[in-house]
C-alpha cells in the first residue's frame, strides 16, 4: 500500500497540530506496517507567512519520502482584512470573495496539488481542511482523496467552497466523534466512507528535570498551573490570561499560571504569569509534571495532544467548555473539568487547587482512558483497516 499526504508544511519545525498528526501517521505506517508514504508540501515553516524557507526537492525523512516545492504566494499582508468579514459574517462572500479568502490565506501552490494527483499513490490524504492545497487539491483527487479535516466549530467551516471540498472527498477521518458530529452536521457527508481515528501520544525517554525547569523559570517552590500551546488570541490564551488575573486579584496566595510555547502575541507582564517561549520536549514535560493542574482554554480543537499528554505527565486537565472535542475527552476519561466562563473558572480552580487527592484521582483515569484509547497500535490498527477497505472498494 502506498499513500500519499498533502499538507502545507511538513517537518520536525512544522509545529501546527494537524500536521504534526499527519507526520506521526505516515512514519507509523512506514515503520509498523512497511507502507509507502510520500508527502507533497511547501518549503514554509510558518502559517503565519507560508515563507519558502525550506530548500525544494525530494528528501527522505524517517523513512517518509518528503517532496517540498515552492509555493506562488504565501499570506498575502492584506489578507486579515477579508479575514475579518468572514469571521463576522461568512454568508456575506460571494464565490470571487470566498475565493480571495482561500488565495490570499495560502499557500498556493499548485504544484503539490499536481505531484499528488500525479504520483503512484493509492490514496492521498489531506490536512487541514482549512489551507489552499487542501481547499484546491481534495476536489482534483476526488474519491482518491481522505481529508483529515481537523475541523472545530469557526467561522470559516461556513464558506461554500469548504462545504464542495467535503462533498468532493473520497472519504473522511475524524480525530474524535465531537468533530464527526460537527462535520456532519455542517456537511452532507454521513454516506462517505469515515473513521473515528484518534491519535496516539509519545512519552520521550527524556521527560526532563521538574526542578531544572522550575528554577529555569522563576517558579522556585510555588504550585502552577500550566498551559500548553501557542500563545495567541485564537488558542485562548489572551481570555485564560485574563481569567487568571482576575482570579489572583480575587484570590491571594502564591499560584502561578505559566504559558509553555511559542507567542505569537505577548501578554502584559504580571508577576504571576509566566511566558516560557517555545521550549524543548524535555523541558516542557517537566513542566507539565510539575504543574497541579493542565488548562486547555482553546474553543477550537479538533483533537488535543496536550490534554492527552498532561493525563500521561499525571496532570488532571481543566478545559474550554466550548470545545467539543477536549470537553468529550474530558468527559469520557472521568479525567478533567470544564468551564465556561469566569465563574465557572474560579469555581473549578479552586475545586482542584483545594482538593489534591481528586486531582490526583482525574489524572490517573485520564492516564488509563490514554493509554486504552489511544495507544499507536490500536490508532494505526484502526488507520490501516479504513484505508485497506477504500483501497480493496477502488479496485
Amino acid at each position: 500500500m502506498k499513500l500519499g499526504i498533502v499538507v502545507p508544511r511538513y517537518g520536525d519545525d512544522a509545529v501546527g497540530g494537524a500536521e504534526k498528526a499527519m507526520r506521526m501517521i505516515g512514519e507509523r505506517l512506514v515503520a509498523f506496517e512497511g507502507w509507502e508514504v510520500e508527502v507533497f508540501t511547501t518549503c514554509a515553516r510558518s502559517a503565519i507567512t507560508w515563507e519558502d524557507v525550506e530548500v525544494p526537492g525530494t528528501s527522505v525523512f524517517n523513512g517518509v519520502t518528503v517532496n517540498r516545492f515552492t509555493s506562488r504566494s504565501g499570506r498575502d499582508p492584506e489578507w486579515h482584512h477579508i479575514a475579518e468579514r468572514v469571521n463576522y459574517s461568512p454568508s456575506s462572500l460571494d464565490t470571487i470573495g470566498e475565493e480571495m479568502f482561500i488565495d490570499q490565506q495560502g499557500p498556493v501552490c499548485p504544484d503539490v496539488i499536481d505531484a499528488a494527483e500525479a504520483s503512484d499513490a493509492d490514496l492521498v490524504a489531506f490536512s487541514p481542511y482549512l489551507f489552499w492545497p487542501s481547499i484546491r487539491g481534495v476536489p482534483v483527487l476526488g474519491d482518491r482523496s481522505i481529508l483529515h479535516g481537523a475541523a472545530h466549530d469557526e467561522a470559516a467551516l461556513r464558506l461554500d467552497l469548504v462545504q464542495e471540498m467535503y462533498m468532493a472527498a473520497g472519504a473522511v477521518s475524524y480525530y474524535t466523534d465531537a468533530e464527526r458530529s460537527l462535520t456532519e452536521r455542517f456537511f452532507p457527508v454521513v454516506h462517505k466512507p469515515s473513521v473515528t481515528l484518534g491519535l496516539g501520544i509519545d512519552v520521550p525517554d527524556d521527560q526532563g528535570d521538574v526542578a531544572e525547569a522550575r528554577s529555569a523559570f522563576g517558579l522556585g517552590d510555588r504550585p502552577y498551573i500550566v498551559c500548553v500551546g501557542r500563545v495567541e488570541n485564537g488558542k485562548g490564551a489572551r481570555a485564560l490570561d485574563a481569567f487568571f488575573r482576575e482570579y489572583k486579584r480575587r484570590n491571594a496566595g502564591p499560584l502561578a499560571l505559566a504559558f509553555v510555547g511559542p507567542a505569537s502575541e505577548k501578554l502584559d507582564p504580571h508577576p504571576d504569569v509566566i511566558q516560557t517561549d517555545a521550549v524543548d520536549e524535555a523541558t516542557k514535560w517537566a513542566l507539565v509534571r510539575g504543574a497541579e493542574l493542565s488548562v486547555s482554554p482553546s474553543a477550537m480543537e479538533s483533537f488535543s495532544m496536550v490534554i492527552l499528554e498532561a493525563w500521561l505527565a499525571d496532570t488532571a486537565v481543566l478545559v474550554n467548555a466550548q470545545c467539543g472535542a477536549t470537553v468529550e475527552h474530558a468527559q469520557r476519561a472521568e479525567g478533567g473539568l470544564w468551564f465556561g466562563d469566569y465563574p465557572t473558572f474560579e469555581a473549578a480552580v479552586n475545586r482542584l487547587m483545594t482538593d489534591p487527592a481528586l486531582r490526583a484521582t482525574l489524572a490517573t483515569n485520564g492516564r488509563s482512558y490514554t493509554e486504552t484509547m489511544f495507544a499507536w497500535d490500536a490508532v494505526i490498527g484502526r488507520y490501516v483497516d479504513f484505508v485497506s477497505t477504500i483501497a480493496s472498494a477502488r479496485d
